[in-house]
């Protein structure tokens, strides 16, 4: 796993945003897997800024939804479609068609053994915030290296995190999300970490031992991972 440490919370999203500026300019038909929450959103403010001045398109773009909520309404502004959409992709010239997401009100194995399909041999770039108890996406402590898309259970530490994105108290207890196995068929897999909070989760990610107990090392030798911290969060 290589390391990028920024500056600033402002370098490390200037970073981020040229890296992926520079891939999508590229290969214009890019293959990306998102994350949703706090931590990405000044990245996409960026790539949006880019794609506003003509600077790069998303055109001939797909993108991956990472991970959905589950038994909340389709249109709640928190899951996890709205707020990449809100953030991120009503900004952006993707076509409508380029988005794939989740429908979690019918058969979800099938939904999710459907997303496999979709995803075939794998994105080429997958984007990955961290959660404090290692988690990526919604995989948990616990999860295989191998596992795929399905659903899961959150852990209610993740569960009480939510309530940031929600205006009601009905939180999410369960979602799908794409398996450490379905990430690790991605050509490129970039973990993102910002703020002093996450600099215990980052430094167990570099220097602790590879184990299901933490499962975004189970990424930590993926050929090319990159991980992308300010000063905060690797100040440990």
């Amino acid at each position: 796993m290589r390391i990028l440490r920024c500056d600033s919370l402002d370098d490390w999203a200037e970073h981020l945003a040229h890296l992926l500026i520079s891939r999508l300019q590229v290969t214009p038909s890019l293959r990306l897997c998102l994350p949703t929450g706090v931590t990405p959103v000044p990245v996409y403010d960026r790539i949006s800024d880019a794609v506003r001045a003509g600077r790069v398109s998303f055109r001939q773009s797909e993108v991956f939804l990472l991970d959905e909520f589950g038994g909340v309404a389709p249109d709640d502004p928190g899951r996890c479609d709205r707020m990449l959409s809100r953030f991120l992709l009503d900004r952006i010239d993707l076509p409508p068609d380029g988005f794939h997401r989740f429908t979690l009100d019918g058969d979800i194995d099938g939904e999710c053994r459907a997303f496999e399909r979709l995803i075939g041999s794998g994105c080429d770039l997958t984007l990955l915030g961290i959660g404090t108890n290692g988690h990526v996406g919604m995989n948990e402590p616990g999860s295989s290296a191998d596992s795929l898309t399905r659903r899961v259970d959150l852990a209610p530490e993740t569960t009480a995190a939510t309530a940031r994105y929600f205006d009601h108290d009905r939180l999410p207890t369960w979602g799908v999300t794409q398996g450490i196995g379905t990430i690790r068929r991605s050509g490129e897999v970039w973990l993102l970490a910002a703020g002093a909070g996450k600099a215990a989760i980052v430094d167990r990610i570099v220097n602790g031992p590879v184990t299901v107990d933490v499962p975004a090392t189970l990424l930590r030798n993926h050929p090319s991972a990159l991980l992308v911290v300010d000063r905060d969060a690797s100040a440990v």
